[in-house]
Parts: structure tokens; C-alpha cells; sequence
């Protein structure tokens, strides 16, 4: 019985692993959209931004304004290096923080997107552990040729 599962187990790690980058890029990619459309709408109707960050989001610690200033700021800008797979896990705890913070600055998540977050900051997880992966500018960076400094 041991032997079947262990080869069980090798065939599906077979099978999986040619397709670990492609999932990678798929949870990055779809967390930047979200994110980044989140952040279009705010842009777009700055005036309705303004005024949910001050009566009814609830960001702690910073003032209604510089929140609604750096949450878009951080929907348009950190999306775009999650997507391009530059500095990825710095960027993926970023946006899962921003995500956190949204969730707790916003009751009525709770109700609705509440589940909505719980993926995004999953998808977010799984590329903050594992970095982004094959098809990413943070890998091209890495196998770039290292110049020594005295030439």
C-alpha cells in the first residue's frame, strides 16, 4: 500500500510541477486585476473616494485623506509589479496587508467581499512563500549575468 501512494505521489509531482510558474503568474495576475481596477474606480471618481474615506472607511492611524491618497496610489502601483513579477514578495505583503486593512477599516466586507479577500490574500500568500516564479522580471534579474564590481 505504501508503494502505490508513494508512486501515486511521484506521478502527481510529475505531472504538477511543469505547471507550478503558470499558476504563480495566474494567482499574481489575478490579484494585480482586482487590485488594479479597484484602484482605477477610486481615480475615476476621486470626489466619491474622498468622501468614503472620510465618513466611512475607518483606516487606523492615518488621516482620512493620506489614506485615500496612498490606498489608491497602492491599488494603481503595486499591482503592476505584482503583475510583471518585480519584487514580488515584498509587493505580495504589501498588497496583503493593504488587504487586511481594507477588510478591517470597512464593515460591511464583512457581509458582502468578505470571501473575495480571504482568495486574494491566499493567492497573495502562496506568491509571498514561493516568489513568483519562472515567468516573472525578478527570475529574468536573477539569472542575469553578475558584473563584478572592479571590472
Amino acid at each position: 500500500m505504501k508503494n502505490i501512494v508513494q508512486q501515486i505521489d511521484r506521478l502527481a509531482e510529475r505531472t504538477t510541477e511543469p505547471l507550478i510558474p503558470l499558476l504563480l503568474l495566474f494567482t499574481r495576475l489575478w490579484v494585480a486585476w482586482v487590485f488594479f481596477n479597484a484602484g482605477l474606480i477610486k481615480y475615476a471618481s476621486w470626489d466619491s473616494t474622498l468622501y468614503l474615506f472620510e465618513f466611512e472607511y475607518q483606516v487606523p492611524l492615518l488621516p482620512w485623506k493620506w489614506a485615500a491618497y496612498l490606498g489608491t496610489g497602492a491599488e494603481l502601483i503595486l499591482p503592476a509589479f505584482l503583475a510583471l513579477g518585480l519584487l514580488t514578495r515584498p509587493t505580495a505583503l504589501a498588497l496583503f496587508a493593504f488587504n487586511a486593512i481594507a477588510v478591517v477599516s470597512y464593515p460591511l466586507l464583512w457581509e458582502r467581499g468578505f470571501f473575495d479577500h480571504q482568495l486574494w490574500g491566499m493567492m497573495l500568500l502562496v506568491n509571498l512563500f514561493w516568489g513568483a516564479g519562472e515567468v516573472s522580471l525578478d527570475q529574468l534579474f536573477r539569472r542575469a549575468p553578475k558584473q563584478s564590481l572592479l571590472e
